[in-house]
Parts: C-alpha cells; structure tokens; sequence
C-alpha cells in the first residue's frame, strides 16, 4: 500500500487510525471518495483500544440532563448491533440499592428509577428490553459478594459491549474493500500547501525512516488527544482546543468478583461511578476475568504512553471493595493482573469553560473544526458515535470538495459481520473470516493450541493477525489483535518469545528481530509494573 500512497492523488488524506479515523475512511470511501489513511503507530494504539468496551448511551449523561447526547449516542449503539453482530453485543448492567453505608441509597433509588425510565424512553428500548427492579434475592445471585446484610434490591438495565481495538479493525478492513489505502506506523511529519497557503497533502514517515509525500486535496485531523500537535502544524502558535481526561481499568480474577454481569459501584467520598464487569466466559456461567474503571482525571503528562499509577489502582480496588464488603475478602494490588491507560480527547470551548473544573462534568460531546487552510479537525465524541461524528466530518469534506455523496454508513455492515455462532471465541472476534482461522488449524493442529496460557485465544489468531490484519510489532498481536497484555500481563509476558517465534515467518523476521520484538514487548510490560509500584 506504500508504493500507493506515494504515487496516488487522493481526495482524502485522513490522519490518525483510531476508530474516527477509521470511521471518517470508510464513509468517505463508501461515498465513492478516493481516501488514504495513515497513523504514526497502530491502528487503535491509543485511545481507541483502551476504552470501557462499552457501547452505550451513558446513563451518567443523562443525569447531566445531556437528553440529546444520550439519545444520539442510543442510536448509534442499535446500529452498531445491527452492523457488527459478531463484535457488539447486548450487555446487561445492575445498579445495586443498598440499606445503609451502600451503592445507592433508599432515598435516591425512586429518582434512580425515574432516570431509567428517561434511559429507556431516549432509545435504551431498541435492544428489546426494558429495565426492571429486581429483589434482594436475585441481585445477590449475579453478584454474591456484595454484602447480603445491607443489600435492599437493584436496577437491572441494558447497554452493549464491545472489543474497541477489534471493532476498529473491522471498520479500518471495510474502508480497505470500499478502495481506501491505509498503511499504520506511518506518520505525519509536515502540512503539504499550495502558493496560495492551502493545503495540498502531507509528508510522511515510515518506521522504518523512509519519507514521501502524499498529494491530498482534504486533510482530516482524527488525532485524537494528538490533534493539537497536528494543528500546530497546519496554523503554528501554541493553542490549545483538546483537554486530555485520563481514564484506567484494572482487571482482576473473576473469581474475587464472582459477577455475572456487569454493575455500577460508586467511589466513596467522589460523584462517580464505575463499572465492574465480568470478561472472556469459560461457557458454564462463569468468567476468566473481571475489570473495573473508568476513572476519569485531569492529565497533564506526556501522551504518547499514558500509564495506570498506584494511585489510580487505589481509586478503583477503594470502590470495589466497598461494593463487596462483607461479602468477599478484600482485594489488594498483588491481585490485578492487567491495567490499561488512555487519554480522553474533551473539547475546549471557545469561552474557556472546558479548561476549568472536573473532566468528569466536561461534555463529551465533538466538534469539527475547518482551518484557514482547509484542514478539518474532528474531535471530541466518544466510541459509541463515531459513525455519526465520521458523517458530520465527511460532510465537511464534501463541501470542500464540491462533492455529493449520500451517507450509507446508517445500514452498511462492518467487514465480517455475522450473527451465525457469534458466540462462539473465533466469531466473536472474526465474524465470517473465523472459518478462515479455522481452516489454518485444519492444516496444522499444532495451531489449535492456547496462544497465552489462561487465556481463550489460539496460536492460529496469531497466524492469520499476522497474514492479514496488518500486523507490523509483536506488540500488536499480543495488546491489540489480541488482549493479552490488557488481561493478564505476566502470562502474556511469559508468552510473548513463543509468539514472535510463531509469526517471525510470517513476517520476514530473523533472529535478532524477533529478540528485538521481545525485548519492547518486555519493556511495555515493565512500564506497567513501574507505573504502578
């Protein structure tokens, strides 16, 4: 796709392989545009595979009175279960009423109720189901170590789920089958402009350091919390639209939790929420793992490598063993065996009102921003919109272009989307291409065997990653193609020689390349565990 890129002319140059970047591709490509894509690492590297996994309206919008975000962002959920029925899927939530001391007191519970009839009547509806009260009895029996003492009843509502880096991906390979050329670990290293100071293009970086230009007639900024360096490249100066909030996960053995789906726990002597949910089911009820977050802070590091401190550990296990006191025994650092770290891209206003206060109580609303030059920002949204904010963006493009194209994105499905077995591990993940996993196994049962011990995914995922999704790092198998690093850090450690290993033939490595593969993957690892020291 290189040799395209540097030879092509296209109408859309998008920046940034996250899903709007993806998003912002195919819908454009669907529209008949001549799109290339690039991102300066993986596609979903950042925030993108380091989400809650949840396609949701936010119910925590709601009660922020933010009606038409939620109702947006509700729609936007039916359609992605329509469109990707393999990756999204229907995920039942509970809120527990406690007596004293707990989750949500007797006396918010009838306006916590009245919150999830507005939820249901916004569009919570569209999945079928409504949200109901549930007896002391049954709430206990999906989650049991809460404390049976103090527990009164629950809320049971409905949201989805989703595995964002996969979903990305999905999105990224619908955009390749309408035309888009997309290339990963290759980054902008300067605005392309024309006499009259328009912008024309970009150049560009590989890897492995070999430079060109892409001709472009429409840049998109979908940089996400990158966007503000982007522009600086565009207009110069040193201002500032994009607010970076914090967000961590923690996971946990599921057997500490012993949820069945997930739930909705309050941090003691703080406004939030967070949501502990059970993940990768054994197929008898219960689950390998549970993860907990998000939280949701003000952050002034670096972005490029956001990490989980001892600090944000704290926050989330105070919370958790809140929910469970009296029911579980106390769960401490020695026991999470995965974190992960990502920046929210919240948007500043123009009067500065985003710059101050909680990052919890700022919009999370987007914005599509077109510079003197011609290159259009978006920013801001949240994952559960990113169709819709790809539309509103691709909009922009179009009036550039002088271009008409209707928007198809309403009803398009997703690249390998199936509701056949969905399931079962290898559709859950690939949809249709699963046979194709399963055929590689069919020919070598060796591949048939676990990738990483204690985890669900087989050493044939890895091969066909590596043959087919664009894999170009062993740390895009191990934190992205697949969630190792995410669930189960040490394991996957452990694991991670075998892998590089297994698709060095892949990909053309030799010996010292796979030793240099390994040796970054340990040092991502060993950042996680300093971090959090």
């Amino acid at each position: 796709m290189l040799s395209r890129l540097r030879s092509e002319p296209f109408d859309l140059l998008v920046v940034g392989g996250g899903i709007t970047g993806a998003g912002v591709a195919l819908d454009a490509a669907a529209r008949g545009l001549r799109v290339a894509l690039v991102d300066q690492s993986d596609f979903a590297s950042g925030t993108s595979s380091k989400s809650s996994k949840l396609i949701h309206g936010g119910l925590r919008y709601l009660q922020q009175g933010d009606i038409a975000l939620v109702y947006e962002a509700l729609y936007e959920r039916q359609r992605l279960l329509r469109n990707a029925p393999h990756l999204v899927k229907t995920l039942p939530f509970m809120i527990p009423v406690m007596t004293r001391d707990g989750v949500v007191s007797r006396k918010i519970a009838r306006a916590l109720g009245s919150a999830l009839w507005m939820y249901d009547l916004t569009g919570g509806w569209r999945v079928g189901k409504l949200h109901r009260r549930l007896r002391a009895k049954a709430a206990l029996a999906h989650m049991p170590t809460m404390d049976a003492t103090k527990l009164s009843s629950a809320y049971l509502y409905f949201d989805a789920e989703a595995d964002d880096a996969r979903l990305t991906l999905a999105i990224i390979r619908s955009a390749i089958e309408r035309g888009a050329i997309v290339a990963n670990y290759c980054g902008v290293t300067a605005m392309r402009k024309d006499d009259a100071g328009h912008i024309v293009g970009a150049s560009v970086a590989t890897r492995d350091g070999e430079a060109f230009d892409i001709s472009a007639r429409v840049v998109v900024n979908a940089t996400g919390v990158w966007g503000d360096a982007l522009r600086r490249m565009d207009v110069g100066g040193d201002s500032v639209t994009i607010r970076p909030a914090k967000g961590i996960h923690i996971t946990v053995p599921w057997q500490l939790v012993r949820n069945d789906i997930a739930a909705v726990i309050p941090v003691p002597g703080d406004k939030r929420s967070l949501f502990v949910v059970p993940h990768m089911p054994n197929g008898d009820g219960t689950f390998r793992y549970t993860y907990v977050g998000t939280t949701d802070t003000d952050y002034q590091g670096g972005i490029d490598d956001p990490q989980c401190t001892t600090e944000d550990i704290d926050y989330c296990l105070r919370a958790l063993n809140k929910a469970i006191a009296g029911g579980g025994r106390t769960i401490t650092r020695d026991d999470v065996v995965g974190t992960w770290a990502g920046l929210r891209p919240l948007v500043v206003s123009a009067d500065g009102a985003a710059a101050k206060g909680r990052t919890a109580d700022l919009s999370r609303r987007h914005k599509v921003m077109v510079s003197d030059s011609g290159m259009i920002t978006i920013t801001g949204g949240k994952l559960t919109t990113y169709r819709k904010m790809a539309e509103h963006t691709v909009d922009e493009v179009q009036k550039a272009l002088s271009h008409r194209g209707r928007c198809s994105t309403k009803r398009l499905q997703l690249f390998g989307a199936t509701s056949r077995n969905r399931d079962e591990h290898l559709v859950s993940r690939f949809g249709t291409e699963a046979e194709a996993v399963r055929a590689l196994i069919a020919a070598d049962p060796s591949l048939g065997a676990p990738l990483v011990a204690g985890l669900p995914y087989v050493r044939a995922e890895a091969v066909y990653s590596a043959r087919h999704e664009m894999v170009v790092t062993l740390d895009d198998v191990l934190s992205r193609r697949t969630r190792g690093l995410l669930y189960d850090r040490d394991a996957t450690l452990r694991a991670a020689a075998e892998v590089a290993e297994l698709i060095a033939p892949e990909l053309g490595w030799n010996a010292e390349r796979v030793a240099r593969e390994v040796q970054h993957f340990s040092e991502i690892c060993q950042r996680e565990v300093a971090a959090a020291r």
